[in-house]
């Protein structure tokens, strides 16, 4: 199943996991984003489909090229940050693909609003 993803898609993550834990330490915003990001790990790890389908047409090119997504998910998290992932999935596996997350104005850039 791990043969599916890529190095690129491996140093990925590994980024993504650094970012992550970053916050943890950090100011009461960076923590409580932090806080915010565990939750919707968690959440995302009990249901994939929890956050809001992305329509095909909307998908930034840059995604499909840098992560070679053809699926985008958004989960909003408070004061306007947004965590962007794809699904992936065979017969017996649906895992959730971390991709960023960002602060809404970025969002807004990102996607051309």
């Amino acid at each position: 199943m791990w043969a599916e993803f890529n190095p690129r898609m491996m140093r990925k993550f590994r980024t993504v996991k650094r970012a992550y834990y970053s916050p943890e330490k950090g100011d009461a915003a960076e923590r409580e984003l932090f806080k915010r990001l565990t939750r919707a790990f968690s959440d995302l790890e009990e249901n994939a489909f929890l956050g809001i389908q992305i329509q095909k047409k909307l998908i930034p090119t840059s995604y499909m090229k840098k992560y070679g997504v053809d699926n985008l998910w958004k989960y909003d998290l408070p004061k306007g940050w947004r965590l962007l992932y794809s699904i992936r999935r065979n017969e017996i596996v649906i895992i959730s693909i971390i991709l960023e997350w960002l602060p809404h104005k970025e969002y807004e850039r990102r996607f051309g609003y």
